[in-house]
């Protein structure tokens, strides 16, 4: 079986780590997205306050079948 594959290009953020920044993006597209299979790290950065690590943005895309 064949499908054909559509990207969206999301940034998830978080104070706790890169990881969290990723499961941030993937549920809140998985509230209206269906059919989500893959997805890809884009971009990873952050933001420093006082010598430290404030939060993580991570940018991933998402590959989701569209329906037949």
């Amino acid at each position: 079986m064949s499908h054909v594959y559509k990207t969206l290009e999301l940034t998830g953020s978080s104070t706790t780590g890169s990881d969290d920044a990723i499961k941030t993006a993937i549920a809140k597209a998985a509230k209206s997205v269906r059919h989500m299979d893959w997805f890809e790290v884009v971009e990873t950065r952050g933001h420093i306050e006082n010598g430290q690590i404030a939060h993580w943005q991570v940018t991933i895309k998402i590959g989701f079948r569209l329906e037949d």
